[in-house]
């Protein structure tokens, strides 16, 4: 699902296209954006027919704290037809060298029917394409594969997915009579590109998120000086990534025309500035406890999901494909 992901600087394309090769189709829901956002035109002009794009309306006032997110993923969702589904958000790449691998496992746990979807991890960039979290409170994995599954639906802001059986299509934010899918663990990854873009365009995609989250009025006053950059803070105490980017990234990688904006190293000087989390002393000591010392990784973190742990698929007939 997407909405002005063209004026907000989302790699939409790049997103759709890189699972192209994996899927039967590819479903998207466009919400009609502001003026000037190219967004439909964009997707519209992937060289594949398996695209097929569902046009909609967002209503935040039906669908607040993000709801609507949740809600556009199960519009989506509701047009699919195959037997499993692979959820990518606007922001979101699969590097081609996971394709075999995610196809492998869905043809492997196909008739496995207590497998009910697949976590895969992130790697969430920041500021640049060479540094990325592995910080407390940065989801490690999360599950992007579900079955198509009628009663598994999008939850809270459509970070993740789970079972809702009689769903009334209102309370994506429900917790009472739902319940977490049934996963494993693949071996894939996320390429998450969020937290990339030139920094007055960050603080745009920002107040467009807090808008979607908290409401106009919210956003508009958290926003006073909206012209303000976003800043990123000093890139100099995250992991370095000198892997490769998915192909499909690699055109939109070249364009990268805001390190001059970027502290690579020392304290950023700016009065009055928000922290982010990863800043923050208490953050700091804790992630190097878990990380370091406890070697615990997980250690704190909310996983939506039932990890199913040291356990083989259930055969089924060889085919020959």
């Amino acid at each position: 699902m997407a909405r002005n992901a063209d004026s907000l600087h989302y790699p939409v394309k790049q997103a759709i296209e890189s699972v192209l090769p994996l899927v039967d189709e590819f479903v998207v829901a466009i919400g009609k954006g502001d003026p000037g956002d190219r967004t439909r035109e964009l997707v519209a002009g992937i060289r594949s027919d398996k695209v097929r794009i569902i046009d909609t309306v967002w209503d935040l006032e039906k669908y607040p704290r993000g709801m609507e997110h949740a809600h556009q993923t199960d519009i989506a969702k509701s047009h699919c037809t195959g037997d499993w589904l692979i959820y990518l958000q606007a922001d979101e790449v699969i590097h081609e060298k996971y394709l075999n691998t995610i196809r492998m496992a869905c043809e492997k746990y196909l008739e496995d029917r207590e497998v009910e979807g697949f976590i895969l991890g992130y790697k969430h960039f920041w500021g640049d394409y060479w540094h990325y979290h592995r910080f407390h409170g940065w989801y490690p994995y999360e599950v992007r594969i579900i079955r198509n599954d009628p009663d598994i639906h999008s939850w809270e802001s459509a970070q993740s997915f789970r079972r809702i059986p009689d769903f009334d299509g209102l309370s994506y934010r429900r917790q009472e009579n739902t319940y977490k899918l049934k996963v494993l663990e693949i071996g894939a990854e996320v390429f998450h590109y969020g937290w990339v873009r030139p920094p007055s365009l960050m603080t745009r995609k920002s107040k467009a998120m807090m808008t979607n989250h908290r409401g106009k009025e919210k956003a508009n006053r958290l926003f006073a000086d909206g012209n303000r950059p976003f800043e990123y803070g000093s890139l100099e105490r995250l992991q370095k990534y000198t892997g490769t980017h998915p192909a499909v990234m690699q055109e939109w990688i070249g364009n990268f025309s805001w390190g001059d904006q970027l502290t690579y190293k020392g304290k950023v000087k700016i009065r009055g500035r928000n922290l982010a989390r990863h800043e923050k002393w208490k953050y700091r000591v804790f992630n190097f406890l878990k990380q370091r010392i406890l070697r615990m990784p997980r250690l704190g973190e909310f996983n939506n999901y039932i990890l199913i742990r040291n356990r083989q698929a259930k055969h089924r007939p060889d085919t020959g494909h």
